[in-house]
């Protein structure tokens, strides 16, 4: 027994002391910042071609011969398949080396495009959306876990701001080039031109990237444990009703735009620009406004946000006015992702991996739960009718956060 009982305790020190080498093997003595910016660019190639539909949704309903509301679900195809994959993709690639699943998603962000830029039906366009969702939903729930093994502990933050910086950029250039190219040249050969960033990315990833071994993963156990802790379920709960009501305003932004707002081409290319720049900038200084006071920010940015979207309901046919309302509702937009993340990391510091699966998870059902139902209800109530049911659910989620959701001290 007592040769017994040593050798487990030997077994596992042997099992501390090699995770302790794994730690520092993880963690290079020197940052990898080609590859961090090679992710960066990939990023950058999955967003836009994410958030392109938002801007080109009339055109393609049109080619297509299906109605806005039908169209509209290309954006849901590709949330719900992110959705899956970011919780399955780790044990379904558990031995094939991190580098080759990160170029892969690039290899799907390409194939998506061209099977988008030459469908005959919707059917073959809502196929290569679910493999984008695929690549969208795999990078970023190994986005955390590779900064952390491309550059030293210190300097992950940094990493980590590369990489997301790519979003805000994509958000800036997507729709309102997408809305004014596919004026020129057509919906498919935007489609077309979205694979360059996804194929110099990976030209770069693979002179770039290193080789990064599979490391072991928690279980679904461990999502579950997290899931129970005190003012976790409200927080996901605020986060789906935040990103279900953006994503219902956002995706019909542009059928409002024309129908209501009868706003040129021009116009809403401006618009749309405005919304990016004033989401860039909210994104800049959210680490400030997070830090006076995180709980009021969460509550706050929902509410702010559901006022604009009553607003243009009850003004939107003042096209200069919605110019405005959009750039403020960019600019709230920028806090969410920063403010929720910030949220997620002092409530829960030790299983902040796990959490953050839930988090991807939430936020990826929201997305296709708000473009679902918001193409339901445009095409029974118009887009007003949208922006209405997403003003409720923002004035919902500033409700949740302030009997629901816990903030810890920092």
């Amino acid at each position: 027994m007592l040769r017994d009982g040593c050798h487990i305790f030997l077994t596992r020190e042997q099992q501390m002391n090699s995770c302790i080498a794994a730690s520092e093997a993880i963690a290079p003595a020197k940052p990898a910042w080609r590859a961090v910016y090679s992710l960066g660019l990939g990023v950058f190639g999955l967003i836009t071609a994410e958030f392109l539909p938002a801007s080109l949704l009339t055109p393609m309903a049109a080619s297509l011969g299906v109605t806005e509301g039908m169209a509209g679900q290309a954006v849901t195809a590709t949330a719900l398949i992110a959705l899956v994959t970011g919780l399955l993709i780790t044990p379904a690639t558990k031995s094939i080396d991190r580098r080759w699943v990160l170029m892969f998603f690039s290899v799907l962000q390409i194939i998506s495009s061209l099977l988008v830029a030459f469908a005959p039906n919707l059917h073959v366009l809502l196929f290569g959306r679910l493999l984008l969702g695929v690549a969208i939903g795999g990078f970023w729930a190994m986005s955390t876990a590779t900064a952390m093994r491309l550059v030293p502990k210190d300097k992950v933050p940094k990493a980590l701001a590369v990489i997301f910086s790519s979003v805000s950029i994509a958000t800036v250039v997507a729709a309102p080039l997408g809305s004014y190219l596919g004026s020129l040249i057509g919906w498919r050969n935007v489609f077309i031109l979205c694979i360059l960033p996804s194929v110099l990315a990976l030209l770069w990833q693979l002179w770039v990237l290193p080789s990064m071994k599979p490391e072991s993963n928690g279980s679904l156990g461990t999502l579950l444990r997290v899931l129970r802790r005190p003012g976790m379920i409200g927080g996901l709960l605020a986060t789906v009703l935040i990103f279900s009501g953006h994503f219902a305003f956002f995706t019909y932004l542009r059928p409002f735009l024309e129908t209501v707002g009868q706003a040129s081409v021009e116009s809403i290319s401006l618009i749309l620009l405005g919304f990016g720049l004033a989401n860039f900038v909210g994104t800049s200084i959210a680490g400030y406004l997070l830090a006076r006071n995180l709980r009021l920010t969460l509550a706050l940015v929902p509410f702010i946000m559901g006022i604009l979207a009553l607003t243009m309901v009850a003004f939107g046919h003042l096209a200069i006015l919605d110019g405005l309302l959009v750039a403020m509702w960019g600019f709230a937009f920028g806090l969410v992702p920063v403010g929720w993340s910030t949220w997620l990391a002092t409530t829960v510091p030790d299983e902040a991996e796990s959490a953050g699966g839930l988090l991807v998870a939430s936020i990826q059902f929201a997305i296709g739960a708000g473009a679902a139902g918001g193409g339901v209800i445009f095409d029974l109530n118009g887009a007003s009718g949208v922006f209405a049911g997403s003003g409720l659910l923002l004035v919902s989620a500033m409700v949740i956060v302030l009997a629901g959701v816990r903030v810890r001290a920092q």
